[in-house]
């Protein structure tokens, strides 16, 4: 009895959270050991603070290399401050930082060192690794927009640091470098970037030591030049040098801005007087508190570590692009115009990944982050005219859709309510009717025949023509629900309503699958169900034909009825992983991690299928979902270099782990549902930010006890196969029972089916 009272005091608030460090069970180094042919994860360690300005990590690739820390490595050439958010977009604003002892070399290939992962210790705010070649021992931690360095040297009379602003790339301006001898310091910016930048782009960097410089040196163009303190060329750098005595530690503190050098200055203050160690304790605490907001227990050591690894990458990106001025206030570079305006702006994130639940974890777990990123958005369509679809840090001509839509309906009928509303609504109906005239990602490509056709053609040179058709018609259903909440006229909502029925347009009843359809009406021809790209974007039909997330059982009706839908639900698995590859010409990385796994047709290593296990519960089989979920949790997640099955996409394949693990999931962002599955652990608590508590216990779970028995709500017995948003948000306790095997009498309801669009309009016609 007294268990019980504890747990319930606990889960309502009424006793004290324990201090736990959760930062002890993250591994940066979780989905690190990947490759172009095959990903496991694709990122590297972000050494950071969550959604930090600037993120750092160990560079084993070379200058230009997007995969620029891979596990297999076996050599560090320098330590960078990156903004990278996946590797095929490559990074932008990076310099790095490099010890070396006997001589003062710069060239990236002969300054690297060779070091092991057993003396290497990643952590989410430190890192710590022994560089053989110089016998340096190599601590960082950093704060949002700075980074102390500790340097343990040997005894040796030319013990150096190499700074190096890298080659400008394709970029007109040339970095630039100089060595400040008065203040023990290397200040200079760096243009290195990939794309998506203004002219003026800049990142302005500023790296003190606390040692006195006997040596200086700089470096143009490969040219090293001892005793001039200044350069600017195409590839610069620095080198400055010290005796040092056996085991004597030299400490660099490093700030930029992609404002001025004086802000960079400015953000130097961030580390403020703290030492070393000091600040490795706030970086920790810091962690703590953003991953503590989510309590499991009553798992695996292992369970532990793959989930708050995945918390961990779900709370980087998109990462902060703002900065704070001498006068206090919030103001940032705008990577869309070139020029200092006030307001905040985050970036580095891709819709088209994680619009899925990366946001709505954001919505309802951190809002007040949320609610900063939105007013982000708002500002980028101030000042370039569109929501972004891809930033990185400006807009990126990369991935199809208008999931901005998803991302800012989804926020705004949560409660993440932006200042100016009229204008969020104005750049949504904007970016519904036009594309940006520079990058054909940003907007909608094929509009025109969309909204007139209620398609996007097949036979128009417009590719991934069906994807963007199905993702469109979700995006007009957004802007639908939000048209309603702001009481537009009703022409206007009743446009989006229909536009938000386009998917029909091109579901054939042949193959019970999307499918390509001509100008002319006729299905495009021959049609390769297991066809990869054309008419859609990094999977084929069998992935796709499910991303009708605001109508499932419209869906449904088009398949013929609940039993055959099931069917093609279970086809997804039951279907040799074969493929056919002929529109790229090769394997892709993702149809590689799709065959390897061993689960027929479905490729969660990618986004577009991730929700399809959830789409159980709308044929009223909840019991598959609860199976299926449990399987891809225990086999295609790990907290292991190798931890993920495909790219791991800026938190969005994270964030997944996340939610399911906790038992439920967002199959449709705009909606305040949250779909059932079944918990991973045998007790969750979630603190949410207005001071409620939501506990979800499942005492009998175990690897066998994979389905849900009997679920209670707050002491009610509870058979819908969905949450709300505004039930968590009261806080409460979800009770459930679980069992070995299903219970075929729960769920089955038509009152349990989650939200469809088609049940709405229906009852709106009666």
């Amino acid at each position: 009895m007294k268990n019980v009272l504890f747990f319930i005091l606990l889960c309502t608030g009424l006793l004290p959270v324990f201090s736990k460090d959760y930062t002890e069970f993250v591994n940066p180094l979780v989905g690190t050991q990947s490759t172009f042919e095959l990903s496991t994860g694709n990122t590297y360690p972000a050494i950071a603070r969550p959604w930090g300005m600037n993120f750092w990590t160990p560079q084993t690739g070379k200058m230009g290399d997007g995969w620029q820390y891979t596990y297999t490595a076996t050599r560090i050439c320098g330590f960078k401050q990156t903004h990278q958010p996946s590797p095929w977009i490559n990074d932008y604003g990076q310099f790095s930082i490099m010890p070396v002892t006997g001589t003062p070399v710069f060239d990236e290939e002969h300054r690297a060192s060779w070091f092991s992962h057993k003396a290497e210790e990643a952590k989410a705010y430190y890192y710590k690794v022994y560089l053989a070649e110089h016998d340096v021992l190599t601590e960082i931690t950093p704060t949002e927009r700075a980074a102390m360095f500790r340097f343990t040297f040997p005894e040796n009379p030319c013990s150096y640091v190499v700074v190096d602003a890298f080659h400008k790339g394709n970029f007109k301006e040339t970095p630039y470098i100089k060595i400040d001898k008065e203040h023990n310091r290397i200040v200079g910016y760096t243009t290195r970037n990939s794309g998506g930048v203004p002219e003026n782009f800049k990142n302005y960097f500023v790296v003190e030591f606390d040692k006195p410089f006997v040596y200086m040196a700089t470096v143009a163009d490969s040219s090293l030049m001892e005793n001039v303190c200044e350069q600017q060329a195409d590839h610069c750098g620095a080198i400055i040098g010290f005796s040092t005595r056996k085991g004597e530690t030299v400490h660099a503190r490093v700030a930029s801005s992609f404002i001025s050098l004086e802000q960079a200055l400015l953000n130097l203050k961030e580390l403020g007087e703290d030492d070393f160690d000091t600040l490795v304790e706030k970086g920790r605490k810091a962690w703590n508190e953003v991953l503590g907001k989510i309590e499991i227990d009553g798992g695996t050591t292992d369970q532990y570590r793959t989930f708050y690894s995945c918390l961990y990458r779900s709370l980087l990106f998109p990462r902060k692009f703002y900065e704070v001025n001498a006068a206090g206030e919030v103001v940032h570079y705008s990577p869309y115009n070139g020029q200092v305006l006030p307001g905040y702006m985050y970036t580095d994130t891709g819709f088209w990944d994680t619009f899925r639940c990366l946001f709505p974890l954001l919505n309802l777990v951190y809002p007040s982050v949320n609610k900063e990123i939105q007013e982000g958005l708002v500002n980028a369509y101030k000042e370039s005219g569109f929501f972004p679809e891809w930033a990185s840090p400006g807009h990126r001509g990369c991935m199809i859709g208008n999931n901005s839509a998803s991302v800012l309906v989804d926020a705004y009928l949560k409660g993440v309510r932006v200042d100016d509303v009229e204008v969020l609504y104005e750049g949504l109906l904007h970016g519904a009717n036009n594309v940006h005239p520079e990058v054909s990602s940003t907007g909608r490509l094929g509009y025109e025949y969309y909204n007139t056709l209620g398609y996007v053609p097949y036979d128009v040179k417009i590719n991934e023509n069906a994807a963007r058709t199905l993702e469109y018609a979700y995006n007009d259903w957004c802007i639908y629900q939000l048209a309603k909440v702001l009481k537009r006229p009703k022409k206007e909502v009743e446009l989006y309503a229909k536009r938000a029925m386009n998917y029909r347009n091109l579901f054939d009843k042949e193959t019970c699958l999307m499918r390509g359809k001509n100008k002319d009406g006729k299905f495009m021809a021959p049609f390769s169900p297991l066809k990869w790209g054309d008419a859609f974007t990094e999977g084929n039909s069998w992935h796709y034909s499910w991303s009708v997330f605001h109508d499932p059982q419209g869906l449904l009706d088009l398949m013929g009825g609940e039993m055959n839908f099931v069917t093609m639900l279970d086809s997804v698995f039951s279907v040799p992983p074969v493929f056919d590859d002929s529109y790229y010409g090769q394997v892709i990385h993702e149809i590689r991690e799709m065959t390897v796994m061993n689960m027929g047709n479905y490729a969660h290593g990618n986004q577009p299928i991730q929700h399809m296990i959830y789409l159980y519960n709308y044929a009223r089989q909840p019991w598959k979902a609860q199976y299926w979920l449990r399987k891809v949790m225990n086999t295609l997640y790990s907290a292991t270099p190798d931890g993920y099955c495909g790219d791991e996409d800026n938190g969005q394949t994270s964030a997944w782990y996340v939610f399911s693990a906790l038992g439920f999931y967002p199959v449709c962002p705009g909606t305040e549902q949250y779909v059932m599955g079944a918990p991973l652990f045998k007790k969750a608590v979630l603190h949410l930010e207005n001071g409620k508590n939501v506990c979800i216990r499942a005492v009998e779970n175990t690897p066998e006890n994979v389905y849900i028995q009997k679920m209670e709500y707050n002491g009610n017995e509870y058979t819908r196969n969905y949450v709300t948003h505004s039930d968590l948000m009261r806080g409460g306790i979800i009770e459930l029972q679980m069992s070995p095997v299903p219970n075929y009498k729960r769920g089955i309801l038509p009152d349990d089916v989650p939200y469809s669009f088609s049940n709405e309009r229906t009852t709106c016609k009666k």
